[in-house]
């Protein structure tokens, strides 16, 4: 078994968090996604979308994409449980993690790699109207998880989830998309300073 690793960028960073909160450990071949490593034939061979992290298993099973491969170690090592417990549980970690992916994350990406000028090669065509216009839809997005953290410890409830790690990279993600938490987000705030105390947020 061998992961295929994209360093900082926020996918391969929410794996080597869920490896590192499961006591996992994963050998890891580096790509250097800075150097268009992710566009080469190897790694377009394993998957055609070109994007990281790849999961080649023994027999040659490939898994991409970052829930599905969480969720493949999920069921491996089930304990810590990092996509909730019971019905109720395992739907709200769903839902949140949906959430901050689907709204908050892509927002932040779409500001990053619309606006950055080294994102320039990489996002064709860039459209620097559509990244500014997601700096304000990122800004609500973080207005929704802070009403949802006043009134719980994480992000999906009472305990850290898949979910927390998604919102950990999407927040952490706002520094090179040029975004700032607002200043009145106490409770993200509160949030964010925990987590990145968790010794998996350095994987």
């Amino acid at each position: 078994m061998k992961l295929y690793d994209g360093g900082r960028a926020p996918n391969p960073r929410r794996i080597r968090i869920f490896l590192n909160e499961k006591g996992i450990e994963v050998p890891l071949i580096p790509v250097d996604m800075a150097a268009m490593g992710h566009k080469s034939p190897e790694i377009t061979a394993l998957n055609p979308f070109q994007r990281l992290p790849i999961l080649e298993l023994d027999d040659g099973t490939i898994l991409t994409e970052s829930v599905a491969i969480s969720r493949y170690f999920e069921e491996l090592h089930p304990e810590p449980a990092l996509f909730g417990t019971g019905a109720v549980g395992k739907a709200q970690v769903e839902m949140w993690n949906r959430r901050v992916e689907l709204y908050l994350l892509a927002a932040v990406t779409a500001a990053f790699r619309h606006t950055h000028p080294a994102m320039a090669e990489w996002e064709i065509p860039q459209v620097p109207a559509w990244g500014e216009a997601n700096r304000s839809k990122a800004e609500a997005y973080m207005k929704i998880m802070d009403d949802q953290l006043a009134r719980n410890e994480f992000i999906a409830g009472s305990a850290f989830s898949i979910a927390d790690i998604t919102l950990l990279v999407g927040v952490d993600f706002l520094k090179p998309a040029r975004i700032q938490i607002p200043e009145e987000l106490i409770s993200l705030r509160r949030w964010h300073g925990a987590v990145s105390n968790r010794p998996s947020a350095k994987a």
